[in-house]
């Protein structure tokens, strides 16, 4: 019952208040103070603008509003309870916190880390990250897309000075809260030989990212087969690349996957490809006209291209009929299967509206009379 009564100790600090009045003062009124924000808002979203004829959208937009302005109200009643619960002492009590913050708890060279320079990094790395993005659609709107650079270079560049500004921007915001980079060097230099063996693959993904963006195999809107699945290419990282799949998938591969194997890329250097349709005719079908069909219905395609021209190819004589492939060029590797599907619909009307028979898989089978004997 005498701690309840008693001054506040807290290790070797002692406050001007006990934990009864803490509780009764200023915990007590925050207890109420978080129900009626809560009970406020329970009767705005429920009783007042539930019953309101009007559009669900400017509902929400009405409740945020409102919702904005009580939490706002709110915090000021909490800062009006701090100050005079704290009173005369809050001044002794702000510096005494800004000591335990600002005391180092790590020291090497004239480097002081302490808790206020971690918080500090918080806003450094914020800013190195939104500069470098200023910076990279500034370069792309005002210089580079001046310039006659292909889609390799374009990127390459953009992507250097965005990681260029972030760098830069981190080092020079470190050394101005007081961090000597030369003592970090020293001190990531340690750390890196007991952390090395455990960040191969993260190093490894990282300098495959560094190779990605300067021999550049593959660049975003590629439509590449990786891991047997076919995708395009959304975005290119230092350390994975993020490839939207066919089927609306997301999947995200580290770079050491992608040079490490084989990357079939659909759109490495030409864009156009060929696809192949595979049909199979009777034996009785009359060959040149299944080669005049198939090279009229090509040319109404929205995908095929005129020039190279498309080619039929009479492949092999198979048991249940002539197969026959049809070899259409299109411009854009990523209507390969629109273009493959528009075909296969097409072929079978043309094949139907010209009497050629598709057949399907049979077997003749012949019985012999028993040998008489």
């Amino acid at each position: 019952m005498t701690f309840i009564i008693s001054p506040l100790q807290i290790g070797g600090i002692v406050f001007s208040f006990s934990p009864l009045q803490a509780l009764l003062r200023f915990f007590l009124p925050l207890i109420l103070l978080f129900t009626l924000y809560k009970l406020l808002l329970f009767l705005l979203k429920r009783l007042i603008l539930r019953p309101l004829k009007i559009k669900e959208e400017l509902k929400q937009k009405v409740f945020h509003r409102i919702r904005l302005l009580l939490r706002i109200a709110a915090f000021a009643v909490l800062i009006f309870l701090a100050l005079s619960f704290f009173e005369a002492e809050i001044q002794s009590y702000v510096a005494l916190v800004w000591d335990i913050l600002n005391n180092p708890f790590f020291t090497t060279g004239s480097s002081r880390i302490s808790i206020i320079t971690i918080i500090l990094t918080i806003p450094i790395f914020y800013l190195a990250s939104w500069l470098a993005k200023i910076s990279k659609r500034f370069m792309e709107g005002a210089i580079l897309n001046q310039l006659i650079l292909t889609s390799e270079m374009h990127f390459t560049i953009s992507t250097l000075i965005r990681y260029g500004i972030m760098v830069l921007t981190i080092l020079v915001g470190l050394s101005i809260i007081g961090i000597n980079l030369s003592s970090l060097a020293v001190i990531f230099g340690v750390l890196g030989i007991g952390l090395g063996f455990g960040l191969q693959n993260a190093v490894a993904n990282f300098m495959a990212g560094l190779i990605i963006i300067f021999e550049r195999p593959i660049k975003e809107g590629d439509r590449i087969l990786v891991n047997n699945m076919e995708g395009d290419v959304v975005h290119i990282r230092l350390r994975s690349t993020i490839i939207n799949t066919l089927t609306n998938e997301t999947i995200i591969v580290p770079n050491n996957q992608l040079i490490g194997n084989s990357i079939h890329n659909y759109s490495y250097q030409d864009r156009r490809i060929v696809i192949i349709n595979t049909v199979q005719v009777a034996y009785e079908s009359d060959l040149d006209l299944v080669e005049k069909v198939l090279l009229e219905m090509v040319e109404k395609s929205p995908y095929a291209l005129k020039d190279p021209r498309a080619q039929v190819k009479i492949m092999a004589f198979e048991d249940s009929g002539i197969l026959v492939e049809l070899w259409s060029w299109i411009g854009e590797a990523t209507q390969k299967l629109a273009a493959k599907s528009w075909n296969n619909l097409e072929i079978w009307r043309s094949f139907k509206n010209a009497g050629i028979t598709i057949p399907f898989p049979q077997m003749d089978l012949h019985v012999k009379e028993p040998l008489q004997v």
